[in-house]
């Protein structure tokens, strides 16, 4: 359930990454208004048997900084995307005005292909930042309220008998 390669206590440890992708693709899957359940069974003379209280807080614990990763990312795509955003507006002016300035010192079918192609370059420059605005937040708005909706799962742990060795078999 836990990287075993994480060397802290159970409330601050990673999920491993088969464990967080089988209970998001799960999560998923659930109708978005009701609220989630994590049900973990664990063998009664397991090791984790003394740790439920611990391994509620974990699961809580690591989607909760999942969710925040999500914020931040998006804090970050915005102000990347206003910079972008600016730049792309510069340089369309600066597109749009050389197309212009052409088309009024030169004259001839030449002169119309450079001014449009100034034009398309400059449309062609605004729309990744226009794309970061527009469609780029949506995934990873989803991502951090399926987070959010884990973080505040109910996690139940339940001890499960440990199984039976056959005899004489």
């Amino acid at each position: 359930m836990f990287n075993t390669l994480d060397p802290f206590p159970f409330r601050q440890r990673d999920l491993s990454a088969d464990a967080e992708q089988y209970i998001v693709e799960w999560a998923e899957e659930l109708p978005k208004d009701r609220a989630i359940e994590i049900l973990i069974d664990i063998a009664a003379d397991g090791e984790a048997g003394g740790a439920a209280p611990d391994l509620v807080a974990a699961i809580g614990n690591w989607f909760d900084g999942r969710a925040r990763s999500e914020t931040k990312a998006m804090r970050q795509l915005f102000r990347d995307g206003r910079l972008a955003f600016l730049i792309g507006l510069i340089v369309l002016s600066a597109c749009l005005f050389i197309g212009w300035w052409l088309s009024e010192r030169i004259e001839g079918p030449f002169a119309r292909v450079l001014q449009e192609s100034f034009v398309i370059v400059g449309w062609v420059v605004i729309w990744r930042p226009a794309e970061m605005f527009l469609y780029d937040w949506l995934p990873m708005l989803r991502r951090r309220t399926l987070y959010r909706r884990l973080a505040s799962a109910r996690v139940t742990v339940r001890k499960t008998p440990a199984p039976t060795k056959a005899v004489g078999t």
